[in-house]
């Protein structure tokens, strides 16, 4: 795997899904011609509605956010005494997070997702995969596996639990470790509910975290519209349950076809799957040219992680395979 402090650069993107516009560069098409399975974001997003002008003209008030945390203690049954911050997307907590302890060391385990390394290390942590540490970051579950983790593997003073994408299977979630000192529990807006460009992300823990995690974000870190947004479809909680039953259906569609055309399953989740390949940018390149983007990883040859496609995306891939 890629040493965690290897494309530090900010103007060097790291490796994640997304990047259409350089396969577009590579393989030609415009941005409507392709069908981008590279990313794990719900194809089916939630729609948007009930937005008024002053979401937009005026800065958001006291009264939005505390109408949004409410509908997020709701929906995640997080503990009375665990607080919620709303972000501007998870990333711009990760980032944050290495700041509210002294440096030190860092367990993460890969392969996961790649920032958490990255943030930690900018901040002058030593990041390793296993052994005592003074932090621990698990992703659960992990990107881009699927693993499941457990309370036990919660054991440092500063423990992060990312669960971006815990909303599909809630009953696995380690929401109710947020109020232990110590722990905070992210949550992104962005896959499951299929709004990544709306920007909103949660940190959910030890009230002390999380009021210095607020002051290192400052204010009016949510726009107006996520707020109004993000505490709609929290309350949504039919079309949270319908959407669940909705992607296992089609995860199971896509292993099927996946493994007919002679992948295995390593993993994943109903929003994403890892396959092994006997060549994973052969793969890749073959679905490129019929304008399907899937993504790779630089430490593996035979990692395929693919996504679900919208509805009118089955028939292009399964074609292309």
């Amino acid at each position: 795997m890629a040493s965690p402090t290897e494309n530090l650069n900010p103007r060097a993107a790291r490796d994640h899904g997304g990047g259409l516009d350089g396969a577009i560069a590579s393989y030609g098409g415009t941005r409507t011609d392709w069908v981008d399975l590279s990313t794990g974001i719900n194809p089916h997003p939630y729609q948007v509605s009930g937005l008024i002008p002053s979401d937009w003209a005026e800065l958001p008030d006291h009264g939005a956010f505390e109408r949004l945390t409410e509908a997020a203690r709701q929906f995640w049954a997080v503990p009375n005494g665990a607080a919620i911050l709303p972000a501007p997307g998870a990333s711009a907590v990760i980032s944050r997070i290495p700041a509210l302890a002294a440096r030190g060391r860092v367990q993460i385990t890969t392969p996961t997702y790649n920032e958490h390394a990255a943030a930690f290390a900018a901040q002058g942590w030593t990041v390793q995969p296993n052994g005592p540490a003074d932090a621990r970051v698990i992703v659960h579950p992990n990107n881009p596996d699927g693993r499941i983790w457990s309370e036990a593997d919660a054991d440092a003073p500063l423990t992060v639990i990312d669960e971006s994408f815990c909303d599909i299977s809630p009953g696995v979630s380690l929401i109710h470790l947020a109020a232990r000192p110590g722990v905070i529990v992210l949550k992104s807006f962005g896959k499951f509910w299929g709004l990544a460009g709306l920007r909103l992300g949660f940190a959910i823990g030890h009230p002390d975290l999380i009021a210095r995690l607020n002051d290192l974000t400052g204010p009016w870190s949510v726009s107006g519209p996520a707020l109004r947004i993000g505490e709609q479809a929290l309350r949504d909680v039919d079309w949270a349950s319908s959407t669940r039953q909705h992607l296992t259906v089609e995860s199971d569609r896509l292993d099927r076809l996946l493994i007919n055309k002679g992948a295995t399953l390593v993993g994943g989740t109903s929003l994403f799957r890892l396959y092994t390949v006997d060549n994973a940018t052969q793969w890749q390149d073959r679905l490129a040219r019929a304008h399907i983007w899937s993504r790779v990883f630089p430490y593996s040859q035979t990692y395929l992680r693919v996504g679900l496609p919208p509805a009118d995306g089955w028939s292009r891939l399964e074609a292309a395979l």
